[in-house]
């Protein structure tokens, strides 16, 4: 019943993300709104979803995991009722901003909950499931918010969002309450200077395509928060109760461990957020065929995390498989290079395919390795950082790579503006070939690009997980040394 309900859960809280994307048209039809007031239906929730996660999974150490997670369920409820019922932009891009905080809630003590709930093999088998879950809300929610927006109108989405945490909330009672043994009080202070500086960075970057990257509201954006993130790092070295334990960070394999998610969002997530467009608007597909083609990337993704659990099970290593992700991606990226304005489906579906079995091999074995690297106090921390490095990187790279886009279509059309709409799918103001051209230009300059940064990622995230040398004769623990539990050494 415990995975039951964490497993609901995940599924729901990155379904909101993607099925929030479809909603977009009709919700600004009804409410007549446009440009940076719709787009932060979005961006309202991936704020404060990263930017409050360390916090909720340090809370959730402190106060109780379970108490957390169900905190976090009812919040995410709350906001999207509140989505469903709003009358107004603002109020909506409100409502979107408290999901937000619920969904950290959720993802930072849902993980906890696992790792102190299962061990060894079950706990392998468990994160499996959990990154089959995320990936089946990824996967499901354009093509359910698509069903119930033209059945029953994008409120409907919002809505249902809130029935299916609603359930798994009901199901709380099941699940076991944990904390860590020590209970100091929260780092309030710290708290406020992570969420006011991640918040700065992730919203500079967000609305610098907007604003131009060098526009002084961007600059000052994005120099708050390295300024903010630097001051909590030196705040948390200094704290007998830290928000962030930094051996945390010093471990070089947990560190290395969270950096997976950060390249899976360069080789996955951004073809997830930009090849439908390119496909509707440089291929002519309609949008329903190009979330049907979209399969091709992200059914693996549901498959291939169990697959990868039975196999660390039986001796594969874990380093082996997240290596082999990670080159996947670079692979995958290189190859659907191939893709032009009138491509057919079967000859960049092999690309597609490799993609999402890289995303599904690293998928909840990742979590699972890194939580089994850190001691059960710290589960909720652990989870939380590796949370905000995943939906941090996220809402940050998807903005850069969206800016690179427009400013690689500006080099072959004739406007910034021109160069903004073509990015968007509109190849209505030029002649749509030169466009289409223009636009798959930019688009395989991007590919070459997320295909480098894969292939570094791998190399150096694989070199950082080779196991520490064992010692010929037994020796004292080095002061500083992790902990690292016999099923991971």
């Amino acid at each position: 019943m415990t995975l039951v309900v964490v497993l609901l859960a995940f599924v729901t809280v990155p379904m909101s993300i993607s099925g929030a994307a479809v909603a977009l048209p009709d919700i600004g039809e009804d409410l007549h709104a446009a440009g940076a007031p719709l787009q932060w239906v979005m961006n309202a929730y991936n704020l404060t979803f990263a930017s409050f996660m360390l916090v909720a999974g340090s809370t959730a150490d402190l106060v109780g995991r379970r108490r957390i997670f169900a905190s976090g369920a009812a919040v995410f409820a709350v906001g999207s009722i509140a989505a469903a019922a709003a009358s107004d932009i603002m109020l909506l891009d409100l409502a979107r901003a408290l999901s937000g905080i619920g969904a950290a809630g959720v993802f930072a003590s849902g993980g906890a909950i696992l790792a102190t709930t299962f061990d060894g093999a079950e706990r392998t088998r468990a994160f499996a499931a959990l990154g089959s879950a995320a990936g089946l809300g990824l996967a499901a929610g354009p093509t359910l918010s698509g069903w119930l927006v033209s059945g029953m109108g994008w409120r409907a989405t919002f809505g249902l969002h809130a029935v299916l945490v609603l359930v798994a909330l009901a199901g709380v009672g099941f699940v076991a309450e944990s904390r860590a043994p020590q209970r100091p009080r929260l780092n309030v202070s710290g708290a406020v200077v992570f969420v006011a500086g991640l918040g700065a960075l992730v919203l500079g970057a967000v609305q610098g395509p907007e604003w131009g990257w060098a526009s002084p509201g961007v600059l000052l954006l994005l120099a708050a928060g390295l300024a903010l993130l630097v001051a909590f790092v030196v705040m948390q070295s200094r704290s007998a109760a830290p928000l962030l334990d930094l051996t945390l960070v010093r471990n070089r394999r947990f560190l290395a461990l969270c950096m997976v998610p950060v390249v899976t969002t360069f080789g996955f997530v951004t073809l997830l957020t930009y090849l439908p467009t390119y496909l509707v608007g440089a291929g002519g597909f309609s949008a329903q065929r190009a979330g049907t083609v979209l399969l091709l990337m992200t059914a693996p993704v549901l498959l291939a995390p169990p697959l990868a659990g039975g196999l660390v099970n039986r001796g594969v290593s874990p380093r082996l498989l997240i290596t082999l992700s990670l080159a996947l991606f670079a692979a995958g990226n290189v190859w659907l290079t191939v893709i032009g304005p009138s491509t057919p489906v079967i000859v960049f579906a092999g690309p597609l395919l490799l993609v999402g079995l890289g995303a599904g091999l690293s998928f909840g074995v990742g979590d699972g390795m890194a939580m089994s690297l850190v001691e059960p106090e710290q589960a909720g921390m652990a989870t939380g950082f590796l949370n905000t490095m995943r939906i941090g990187s996220e809402a940050i790279v998807i903005a850069v790579f969206g800016a690179v886009l427009v400013s690689l279509i500006g080099t072959r059309v004739d406007s910034p503006e021109l160069a903004e709409k073509v990015a968007a799918g509109d190849l209505s103001g030029g002649v749509s070939g030169v466009l289409a051209d223009g636009y798959t230009h930019a688009l395989h300059v991007a590919l070459y690009g997320t295909a480098a940064v894969c292939a570094v990622g791998a190399v150096i995230i694989g070199i950082a997980l080779a196991p520490k040398r064992r010692e010929t004769t037994p020796t004292a623990p080095a002061p500083g040394d992790s902990h690292v539990p016999a099923e991971v050494a």
